[in-house]
């Protein structure tokens, strides 16, 4: 069966030619990302860390102490990446960050979306879940017009039908993490977020009821980012936290 194309998407190709982001193969239906790409960009496979989600090549069998997790304990119970790191999803990334190629988040959504092929994920399928998104400072966002995170959690959201909730907010602006290390980062990141007192007061209910939040962002590094977090959730009485990134970096 052969799917007719939209009126308005056949003008939006005619008028604004679709490439592909990685290859500049000619595009349509609003793609950014050809299927030969996307089927090149390297997934995370086992074996990877339980924990942080970093591949490693070989088996692993029984326990295995993890570079990345060793002697750290996290506030979330896994953190699962859906794409190993690579100069494409690299560009993908910087593409969306930086480059306010905001049309990349549908693909890195649908990218990330395949991180749920993970069977720990059932649990928050079937108790719906909230996606949360790792916030940017105010001023931040206002200089950047959106929050990556943001937009690839709101494609998550049509793919798994998981609800999207503005939880938290960036309580003070801190400097970039990029060139910090993992003590300096977790310093950097003391007291920067907090749950927001208005989604409490918007919904009553449900924020006493939260059977589990996914943190949503666009690379897992450290995890530093996302553990500080996971920490304020915790002590806001979620029970329990995952995180899902497009990128294991």
């Amino acid at each position: 069966m052969f799917l007719r194309k939209k009126p308005a998407s056949k003008i939006l190709d005619w008028l604004y030619p679709s490439i592909c982001s990685l290859c500049e193969c000619g595009l349509s239906e609003g793609k950014s990302l050809c299927n030969e790409c996307a089927s090149e960009l390297p997934r995370i496979v086992t074996p990877f860390c339980d924990i942080c989600s970093e591949p490693f090549d070989g088996q692993i069998d029984g326990d295995f102490d993890c570079p990345n997790c060793r002697r750290i304990t996290f506030h979330f119970e896994f953190a699962r990446a859906a794409m190993d790191r690579s100069d494409g999803m690299l560009g993908l990334v910087h593409g969306l960050k930086y480059g306010r190629q905001i049309h990349l988040a549908r693909d890195l959504g649908a990218l990330s979306a395949e991180a749920f092929s993970d069977p720990r994920f059932a649990i928050a399928l079937e108790e719906k879940w909230l996606l949360v998104p790792v916030p940017l400072h105010w001023i931040r966002k206002r200089q950047r017009h959106f929050n990556q995170a943001e937009e690839i959690a709101r494609e998550l959201s049509k793919k798994t039908g998981l609800p999207l909730a503005d939880l938290l907010y960036r309580s003070r602006k801190t400097p970039t993490q990029t060139r910090l290390t993992r003590k300096q980062r977790m310093e950097n990141l003391k007291d920067a977020f907090a749950v927001r007192k208005s989604w409490r007061k918007k919904n009553p209910a449900t924020s006493k009821e939260v059977p589990g939040v996914i943190l949503v962002d666009d690379v897992f590094t450290t995890g530093s980012t996302v553990d500080a977090c996971a920490k304020v959730l915790r002590k806001a009485g979620v029970p329990r936290v995952a995180v899902l990134t497009a990128m294991r970096g």
